[in-house]
């Protein structure tokens, strides 16, 4: 049976936002647990879509909030699967937010989530491949290596000598 692939593109998902006052904290900003909530949305809709497949969050990688994000501000969350593995798939999300009546838009911060498709029982099951397309795609599909072994030796679940891409990024070849 020939293995199945799929695009970086196969995966996007946008999701936008409006920041209510429900939503904020004392100073009027998006709380983070708000924004870490539809971040993980955003990125297991992009792992779904990915893997035609149930998946649920293993990991979510240094998400740190470098610029508030104000009440009446349009948060928007872009997502896609970097790279699939086995029966995981690292997903990258970007958040922007704009304040629409003074045009001022940046960007708040962006995060790797690994998520793990399973079946109907909860266990494990193989997902597509991914097949990057463009020079950034391939960028982020050849960093997802490192990343990944990076979390399995943080984790205690892969010996930092087992660590190939990453020993060879700190040692070279």
């Amino acid at each position: 049976m020939a293995v199945k692939t799929k695009t970086t593109k196969d995966s996007r998902v946008t999701m936008t936002e409006l920041v209510l006052p429900n939503d904020t904290n004392t100073l009027h900003n998006l709380m983070g647990g708000k924004l870490m909530h539809w971040m993980d949305i955003n990125t297991a809709i992009a792992a779904q879509k990915h893997s035609n497949r149930i998946v649920v969050t293993a990991s979510a990688d240094n998400i740190s909030f470098g610029k508030p994000i104000a009440l009446g501000d349009v948060v928007t969350l872009t997502a896609n699967v970097t790279r699939a593995f086995n029966s995981s798939m690292e997903v990258y999300c970007e958040v922007w937010a704009e304040n629409i009546p003074s045009g001022r838009k940046f960007k708040s911060n962006s995060a790797y989530f690994t998520f793990v498709a399973v079946d109907q029982s909860g266990r494990p099951i193989d997902v597509p491949e991914l097949v990057p397309e463009t020079a950034e795609e391939k960028e982020q599909y050849e960093g997802a290596l490192r990343r990944r072994q990076l979390r399995l030796v943080l984790a205690k679940r892969m010996k930092p000598d087992e660590a190939t891409e990453l020993k060879s990024l700190f040692f070279g070849s």
